[in-house]
């Protein structure tokens, strides 16, 4: 077969929509700017109401690729607009975007030039999570595009379960059909897990490359999340296990059983700190029938599939299949946290071996502490003073079972990091005191680090407090802050030579780690309390 060449048109993008005029233009226009290896832009209208349909019939008018295909009902989900993608589709290749999404310049070039130097049936690449309205992005699997690669059969690569986005890759159209790859139909979420693992189960040759080939826009203040991203009702965790459940069930009927245990040990490691992080800001029920559902599906692994999963995902695991009420939420998810925090107190078993606690002595911690001293689940608790003139941010690095004192700590780097990545950071460095003299067993060591926060770069509007603890023995541990309740947090304003106020308000991210939000001048601060009251406003009104 010739290789694919991106100056002839070889490509339909799919792009999916329900109900999204605002974006959809957007996104079929990110398609049809990837060039002349685009023969066909297909705009799936699943039923819309809103003027979607008019918006796409009038861009249809002007631009001969696009072709509208507007379905008689609605059909409840994602996976039947794209099936009718499939079946329309006249090219040898195809992909999918979804109406609230953009194709970054040159996505399609990269991907179809890679399906043709390495004879692939699929191409993937660089999936990019765009924060909005910050702007802030964020890579996904970064680990799997760090070069370009080629993988003979998924089974020599099963991290690639990981990946369990459909958008982000480039199918040979053939392939798709021949195998009978399709989505689920109907109202069914997080239908990528099941068409993924349809994909891998096939075997084809697939080539990675490192270049950002989709931006996938989260809105997290829309007015109606996407359904992937509503995770308040449990039905959504129902969701997820089954689509799981039955990608597991595709990858064995198959015979992939290296790809199905890899799947099972993902599940441990992704979805369970996912969910955890987020328990806190759930209701009683919810968290009762959380643990009971995941307590079951958790009880048809074996020990082996935990076994492969990173250590904080497993000890998340074992502590869920030990207690059948819910326990230690606040510990687990200082546990979820990136990276992992192992948090007070530190329990032993008779014989002195490490455990997660003294009601559930048969979950050991010696897989956590095994690693070296650059991996381990420190806990550093962090309050910020915030002053008019200089905040004082004070630091305690918990000992754990000896660990910290063998490799003697010395120093923490403090770096307050834009989160946007408009703004350089600032950094000051401070000397640990161990507390009361020589550290006990279960001691701890303190640090203080004066900040002008004031002086902070006015563009940024939040900054993140990131970690780096030095150890006598030459090795050092990168790590965040956990922000601990207290006097600490609270709004305060403060001298800015530039803007003569600044409003200053230290908090926990969800995932509990400590981040400052900054408004410089009165105008800023003025926003600032305007969202706040707007916010109450919308929580009273129900």
């Amino acid at each position: 077969m010739e290789s694919p060449r991106p100056s002839t048109p070889q490509v339909c993008v799919v792009v999916i929509g329900y109900n999204d005029a605002t974006h959809v233009a957007e996104a079929v226009r990110s398609a049809l700017g990837q060039g002349a290896a685009v023969g066909e832009v297909l705009a799936v209208d699943d039923c819309s109401t809103d003027g979607s349909r008019e918006i796409l019939g009038r861009l249809a008018a002007e631009e001969p690729r696009l072709r509208v295909l507007a379905r008689p009902t609605n059909s409840g989900g994602c996976g039947t607009p794209r099936n009718d993608g499939i079946d329309a589709c006249a090219c040898p290749y195809v992909m999918f975007l979804d109406s609230d999404d953009v194709l970054p310049p040159g996505a399609v070039d990269a991907l179809l030039t890679a399906v043709g130097e390495h004879g692939a049936q699929v191409a993937a690449g660089l999936c990019v999570r765009r924060e909005l309205p910050s702007g802030r992005e964020v890579p996904w699997q970064p680990a799997l595009y760090g070069t370009p690669s080629v993988v003979g059969h998924p089974r020599r690569r099963p991290r690639l379960v990981h990946d369990t986005l459909c958008v982000n890759k480039l199918y040979r159209t053939g392939f798709l059909r021949e195998h009978g790859i399709r989505f689920p139909d109907g109202r069914f979420v997080y239908e990528d897990f099941v068409f993924g693992a349809r994909l891998l189960a096939a075997g084809p040759r697939i080539a990675l490359v490192p270049d950002p080939v989709y931006v996938w826009q989260v809105r997290r203040s829309a007015r109606k999340l996407s359904l992937s991203l509503d995770r308040a009702d449990i039905a959504n965790w129902q969701a997820r296990t089954a689509a799981h459940r039955e990608a597991v069930r595709i990858l064995a009927t198959a015979g992939e059983q290296e790809l199905a245990r890899a799947a099972r040990a993902k599940f441990a490691e992704h979805e369970l700190p996912m969910y955890v992080t987020e328990l806190d800001r759930r209701t009683p029920e919810y968290r009762a029938e959380w643990w009971r559902l995941t307590r079951e599906y958790l009880a048809t692994f074996d020990e082996a599939d935990l076994g492969r999963a990173a250590a904080p995902g497993r000890v998340t695991a074992q502590v869920i299949l030990a207690s059948p009420p819910p326990v230690d939420l606040p510990r687990l998810k200082q546990l979820a946290a990136r990276p992992a925090r192992l948090v007070p107190p530190y329990a032993r078993s008779g014989d002195g071996g490490p455990v997660w606690s003294g009601e559930l002595p048969q979950v050991h911690l010696g897989q956590l502490l095994g690693h070296p001293v650059r991996l381990l689940p420190l806990t550093v608790d962090a309050s910020l003073r915030t002053r008019p003139r200089v905040s004082v941010l004070g630091l305690r690095l918990y000992e754990l079972y000896g660990r910290v004192a063998e490799a003697g700590p010395s120093t923490v780097e403090v770096e307050l990091r834009d989160r946007s990545g408009v703004a350089r950071g600032v950094r000051r460095t401070a000397a640990w005191r161990a507390e009361a003299g020589s550290p006990a067993p279960d001691g701890s060591w303190t640090a203080e680090v004066l900040f002008d926060l004031g002086a902070l770069d006015p563009r940024a509007g939040v900054w993140d407090v990131r970690l780096r603890v030095r150890f006598a023995d030459g090795t050092s541990r990168r790590t965040t802050a956990r922000a601990v309740d207290g006097s600490g947090m609270r709004r305060t304003a403060v001298r800015d030579l530039r803007y003569g106020v600044r409003l200053v308000q230290p908090y926990a991210t969800n995932r509990g780690d400590l981040a400052v939000r900054v408004a410089p001048g009165v105008r800023g601060v003025a926003r600032v309390l305007r969202r706040r009251a707007h916010r109450a406003l919308r929580v009273l009104q129900g």
